[in-house]
């Protein structure tokens, strides 16, 4: 049985997570929702709002059960949420969860108190056979994510759907970057342990924390000793430089590289902190690229900002050509709905499509910008082929064999499973890479 995520009530916490699953509900994404919930309660309706995400499947479920007709949106959404919170296992102790959902409701919606309290007690009381049998009947229920999105991960992995739908639902680790001109990752797990809090290395910079914890907590992050960014999105920038990359020579100072949909910038950072380049972060959404300027500016690092569309060479490329380009694809987000458990309420079948169709422009417009023997690597966080390995088989297949090459050493799909890293070291995103070479 955890406690409460904050010093709020949790009447009031209940309320704003509520609002905020209305809010994903009609399509906003719960990371814009949660920067208008009031500062003092922020982190506590996140922590609710994740859990509520993670277990909506079955929430739903549970709700159309016990009350067919559907309630007013704003009851429907406090229902729901209740009801998400006490799917076991509990998150709170079932008579506090009742008793401050039912207050929370009264504050909204007085009529419907008696309504709500009735229908969470009636699940309480039934939840030992109501469970397993929605969880047997309904595969939305059991695995918590869309029909379409079950349905698509077991056609693309059929060995593997299964444990990545769980995986899918579970707490990520949090996991840092230790700026490689300011330390070591061993140095920065002293420091940490110096702060109280315990933490190991994973190979020279990077850091996991046994507890994650608020950024401003971190020695060293304002000063851009440190940043947050998972295992698998570390792999990004050492790729691109080709570094301990079998038969690939590492980019020299100087080399002049793309970051093509740069935002927010951690992927640049990275680039910028392993080696001196020239290079343009470019990404279509002028708020976004701000950020990038913000992370470069805590790091101490410069590069040159466009915001522009990068399918529209015309208005953004100078004529000079790179000799590296990272492309980080917009994507449907399938391989990091463990930390933005709205992603996959928020996406349809058709953004899936959509999606591959922009993937293919950027690296057709992209593509004649590199040298002659430049290089290209083409990432999205998706599990979804269509975003990963039939992309990049479709581009060499357009391309030829004679003006492109995949390496051998491609990491492609990156399963966020446990039996894809080693024993000491957590499953990262789910993720895709494909190293491209220019002949």
């Amino acid at each position: 049985m955890s406690s409460s995520p904050s010093s709020l009530p949790l009447a009031r916490l209940l309320g704003h997570a509520a609002e905020a699953l209305a809010a994903v509900r009609a399509g906003r994404s719960l990371t814009d929702v949660l920067t208008t919930v009031p500062a003092e309660a922020r982190a506590g309706t996140q922590a609710l709002s994740f859990e509520t995400l993670r277990r909506l499947g079955a929430a739903n479920a549970t709700r159309a059960r016990l009350a067919p007709k559907t309630p007013p949106a704003e009851v429907d959404a406090l229902l729901t949420t209740a009801l998400a919170l006490l799917w076991p296992p509990e998150v709170y102790a079932p008579h506090v969860l009742v008793d401050q959902a039912v207050k929370a409701v009264r504050k909204r919606s007085p009529q419907a108190a008696g309504f709500v309290n009735a229908v969470l007690r009636r699940f309480l009381r039934e939840r030992e056979q109501l469970v397993p049998a929605l969880q047997q009947r309904d595969p939305v229920a059991a695995h918590n994510h869309p029909a379409w999105w079950i349905a698509q991960v077991k056609q693309d992995w059929p060995d593997q759907w299964g444990a990545l739908l769980q995986a899918a639902n579970e707490r990520p680790p949090m996991t840092l970057r230790v700026n490689a001109r300011r330390g070591d990752a061993a140095g920065y797990v002293r420091r940490l342990a110096e702060q109280g809090l315990s933490a190991r290395a994973i190979g020279a910079h990077a850091v996991v924390l046994e507890q994650p914890v608020a950024v401003t907590q971190l020695p060293g992050f304002a000063d851009g000793d440190v940043s947050v960014q998972d295992l698998s999105a570390q792999r990004a920038a050492p790729l691109l430089l080709g570094l301990d990359v079998p038969g690939c020579a590492p980019l020299p100072a100087g080399a002049r590289v793309l970051d093509a949909c740069a935002a927010p910038g951690g992927k640049t950072a990275h680039l910028l902190e392993l080696a001196d380049l020239d290079l343009l972060a470019l990404d279509a959404d002028p708020q976004r690229l701000a950020r990038v300027g913000e992370t470069l500016q805590r790091i101490g690092a410069r590069a040159e900002l466009k915001a522009a569309d990068g399918r529209r060479v015309a208005d953004w490329h100078d004529g000079r050509p790179f000799d590296a380009i990272l492309l980080d694809a917009p994507c449907s987000g399938s391989g990091v709905v463990r930390r933005h458990p709205d992603i996959r309420w928020l996406r349809r079948p058709a953004d899936i499509q959509q999606l591959a169709r922009t993937q293919a422009e950027l690296l057709d417009a992209l593509w004649p910008l590199l040298k002659p023997g430049g290089r290209l690597v083409y990432a999205t966080c998706s599990l979804f082929k269509a975003e990963g390995q039939r992309q990049v088989d479709a581009f060499l297949q357009r391309q030829g064999v004679s003006a492109a090459r995949l390496d051998a050493a491609s990491p492609g799909h990156l399963l966020p499973l446990a039996d894809n890293a080693p024993s000491d070291v957590p499953p990262g995103d789910g993720f895709f890479y494909a190293l491209l070479h220019k002949p």
